[in-house]
């Protein structure tokens, strides 16, 4: 699963805190991204996935067809515990964290606005970028990117070769790993696909 996010730039110091500025309205607004600890996963209700949806996806194999509409992806749900409820991220967070998978969080004014999570040894050489977040105002201003360039730094330490990723179909999420060199995959891992049928299964070699 992942967020709407246009990548701009990225360099991974995994392990370390990065600061960065993001602009908005012509104020430079500084945003730190560090690892985050298992206790600091459940303030992924902190951030806000909001999104406008007018395209979404369907893949066939390698082939990606565009269906065009008018979709709303709203706040996850603070109180219930379905699909898109800020419990049912936590608990995918922690199925992450107990797989192995380290996370790394970008704040701003220490609110959590992003963040990320990759599962290395998903598969032998082979790892997984399992989570993408990044909150609606503070997408296409290099949060994502610089997470998601973090998680495969990560994952080439640990001696993967590729990564993969269950992308949301929206046309944001798959032109952002599109544009970090992730190409959607003929044949989908199995376990992947049944967890997520609709989402465009990616992959990227490291």
């Amino acid at each position: 699963m992942a967020t709407s996010a246009r990548p701009r730039h990225g360099s991974g110091f995994v392990g370390a805190a990065v600061a960065f500025a993001w602009q908005a309205c012509g104020v430079q607004v500084p945003v730190e991204i560090r690892d985050l600890a298992r206790s600091e996963l459940p303030r992924v209700g902190e951030i806000d996935r909001t999104e406008r949806i007018e395209v979404l996806f369907e893949q066939h194999g390698t082939e990606l067809v565009a269906r065009r509409g008018s979709w709303s992806a709203s706040a996850w749900d603070p109180d219930g515990h379905g699909e898109h409820s800020v419990d049912a991220q936590r608990q995918a967070l922690m199925h992450s964290a107990d797989a192995g998978g380290i996370a790394r969080g970008a704040f701003s004014d220490g609110r959590l606005v992003g963040i990320g999570v990759v599962v290395p040894h998903m598969r032998p050489a082979i790892a997984q970028l399992a989570f993408l977040h990044v909150s609606q105002e503070f997408r296409a201003a290099g949060v994502g990117s610089r997470l998601a360039a973090d998680l495969e730094l990560v994952a080439r330490r640990a001696g993967e070769r590729e990564i993969v990723v269950s992308a949301t179909p929206s046309e944001n999420t798959v032109r952002f790993y599109w544009g970090r060199g992730y190409r959607p995959m003929a044949r989908p891992l199995p376990e992947l696909l049944e967890l997520e049928p609709e989402d465009v299964h990616m992959r990227k070699v490291l």
